[in-house]
C-alpha cells in the first residue's frame, strides 16, 4: 500500500542537516505550521508536521527553504520512533513525520519582521457563486 500526503503551511524554522559519514547521505530535517481546520476557535493554534528529506532533495532543502516561507509539501506519512526518559522511565515514543518527495515555495519572500513569529496559513474564504 502507499500513502501520500499534502500539506500547505510555513515553515518554523531553517531545515538542519546531518551527513552520515559512513553512506555519506545526507538527512535535512524541518518542520511547517498548518492551520486546524477542525477547530471552532478564531486563532487557533496550529499544528506542527516534522519534515525529513535525503540526499539530493535534501542539498534543494537547505538552498531554498528559510524560516516563516509558505511552501507545499507533498510526501509519505511514516512513523518515528525514539526512546525518552521520563521521570526516570525510558518511554517509546512515536512521531508522525513525512518523507518529503517534492515542494513548492509560495508567495513572496517573507520580510525581516515575519521571520519573527511564524504562524499557520489563514484559511482562505470562497466567494459565494
Amino acid at each position: 500500500m502507499n500513502n501520500q500526503v499534502t500539506f500547505v503551511g510555513r515553515v518554523g524554522g531553517d531545515p538542519v542537516s546531518t551527513t552520515f559519514t559512513d553512506t555519506n547521505n545526507k538527512l535535512a530535517k524541518f518542520s511547517i505550521a498548518v492551520a486546524d481546520y477542525s477547530s471552532k476557535e478564531d486563532n487557533p493554534e496550529p499544528m506542527w508536521i516534522d519534515v525529513e528529506s535525503w540526499n539530493n532533495l535534501a542539498e534543494r532543502v537547505l538552498k531554498t527553504i528559510t524560516k516563516s516561507r509558505e511552501i507545499v509539501i507533498t510526501g509519505r506519512l511514516s512513523i518515528s520512533k525514539y526512546t525518552k526518559e521520563i521521570n526516570g522511565v525510558k518511554v517509546e515514543m512515536k512521531v508522525p513525520v513525512v518523507k518529503l518527495s517534492s515542494f513548492h515555495l509560495c508567495g513572496p519572500k517573507p520580510k525581516a519582521e515575519e521571520v519573527s513569529e511564524v504562524k499557520p496559513t489563514a484559511p482562505r474564504k470562497r466567494k459565494a457563486a
